[in-house]
């Protein structure tokens, strides 16, 4: 195989459609636009959504709801999570190396979920309160 050699696929490379050029071709005259309107025209057409006057549908359904996209980079992980893992001092990193947050997450909080029973260290991680006073009962502190 030589690089002079190389071709697309049988079938890959369409021949592109020549509009207006006679009436043998199937798409003489009026180039497959019809007679007349907005949308025969050169130029003439209308912004996406546009539904000819009557109210788009983007405009006709209510609005509500709404979802932050700061919740992507925030994560939770529970006491039992902190139980399972065999390191003693927790940061963000060692989190993300175990798996028990994504690797977009920014913010931490440990939430009261589980129980704990041996001391750990967080550093960079908040807790609620119920989260901290766990911790801190396990002989663990927040750093």
């Amino acid at each position: 195989m030589q690089l002079n050699t190389i071709k697309p696929a049988d079938g890959a490379k369409k021949a592109r459609r020549r509009v207006g050029r006679g009436i043998g071709s199937g798409l003489g005259k009026t180039a497959g636009r019809g007679h007349k309107g907005q949308k025969s025209r050169a130029g003439g057409y209308h912004k996406v959504g546009f539904e000819g006057g009557q109210m788009p549908l983007q405009r006709r359904l209510p609005k509500r709801g709404f979802k932050s996209q700061s919740l992507k980079y925030n994560g939770e992980v529970s006491l039992t999570d902190l139980q399972h893992l065999d390191q003693d001092e927790v940061d963000l990193v060692m989190l993300k190396a175990a798996g028990l947050v994504g690797q977009m997450i920014k913010h931490v909080k440990v939430i009261k979920s589980g129980e704990l029973s041996r001391k750990v260290v967080l550093k960079g991680i908040g807790a609620t309160a119920g989260a901290k006073a766990a911790i801190e009962a396990a002989g663990g502190a927040l750093a």
